[in-house]
């Protein structure tokens, strides 16, 4: 098998040494996705629900890249920097996974990159 760089201009480039995703067989690694707007590379304004539906959209782009959608996920991974926002978080990402979630693991963490309040990595297999 080959290891495939996944990357789209639809999602933030890379703010440092590492690929949006990539592909392995049938399998697909997603960096973890902060709250940047893909046009301007700047984090946007905005509560923990506006920031989890830019990571949420940032996924779905690397994602599509990759030939898959939300319905392909098998497991997440969510850092948050505050577990009080655990509910808002799960109530927009859980939007994206209406029937047969992945499995998922959210841990509060001592901080995230440029400030997020949320991360978000996926694994997925290519139909």
């Amino acid at each position: 098998m080959s290891r495939t760089v996944i990357s789209t201009p639809h999602a933030p480039a890379a703010i440092g040494p590492y690929s949006q995703a990539i592909a392995y067989g049938n399998l697909v690694f997603t960096s973890g996705q902060i709250p940047l707007d893909p046009a301007t590379q700047q984090m946007i304004t905005g509560d923990i629900r506006a920031q989890t539906e830019r990571v949420m959209q940032n996924l779905e782009a690397v994602l599509t890249a990759a030939g898959c959608d939300f319905s392909h996920v098998l497991k997440a991974s969510i850092f948050v920097a505050d577990l009080a926002d655990f509910a808002a978080v799960n109530e927009v990402y859980g939007k994206r996974f209406p029937q047969a979630p992945p499995t998922r693991s959210t841990v509060q963490v001592a901080a995230l990159p440029r400030g997020a309040r949320v991360e978000i990595d996926l694994v997925a297999a290519k139909p």
